[in-house]
């Protein structure tokens, strides 16, 4: 098994090193290509840790500088604005209450002024009321007059008629009296 093992590695380096000449060691360029590498990484480590590192850390501190400055900014405008926010809802609060006592205030104004014009109005009315009323009294006291006066000549021309001579004044003008007072008509 030793040898199966040993052959194997022998097989693998000669094909590799059939396969890849620049990794041969008993090559006499592989030296010089280590070199030269190692020289040209050293230069591309030089220029990078000198000249292209640090523009690109001064790029990414000015980046950091505006990002922050950014969202100062920013923090500073939302405080603004929700200030502002505060101070526009406290304005229309206070906006809404003075309307709103505006409106009571009108409100009530128009009501007293309702229940003036009511009580100004209900006091003609009422005074309108009690002289019709006297009015109507009067003209009823005169239609009952008037009616007693009628009816008492009308009930003396039925009495003169029906007995062929004169009636008897009082005594017509007394059963009209008592007539109407049954009646409820009395005057």
């Amino acid at each position: 098994m030793k040898r199966l093992t040993l052959a194997l590695m022998l097989a693998a380096t000669t094909a590799r090193a059939d396969t890849m000449p620049q990794l041969n060691p008993a090559h006499g360029l592989l030296v010089a290509q280590i070199v030269w590498g190692a020289v040209i990484f050293l230069a591309f480590y030089l220029l990078a840790a000198r000249w292209g590192l640090p523009r690109v850390g001064a790029v990414l501190a000015l980046r950091a500088g505006t990002i922050a400055a950014d969202l100062e900014r920013a923090h500073n405008d939302k405080a603004d604005a929700d200030a502002a926010v505060a101070e526009l809802n406290a304005a229309r609060r206070s906006a809404h209450a003075q309307s709103q006592a505006a409106i009571a205030d009108a409100t009530a104004r128009a009501k007293a002024e309702t229940a003036a014009r009511n009580a100004e109005q209900e006091t003609r009315l009422e005074a309108q009321l009690a002289s019709s009323e006297a009015q109507i009294g009067n003209a009823r006291a005169a239609a009952m007059g008037a009616l007693r006066q009628v009816a008492t000549e009308t009930a003396s021309a039925v009495v003169a008629r029906l007995t062929d001579g004169q009636a008897d004044a009082q005594r017509v003008d007394e059963a009209v009296r008592d007539l109407l007072a049954e009646r409820g008509l009395a005057a």
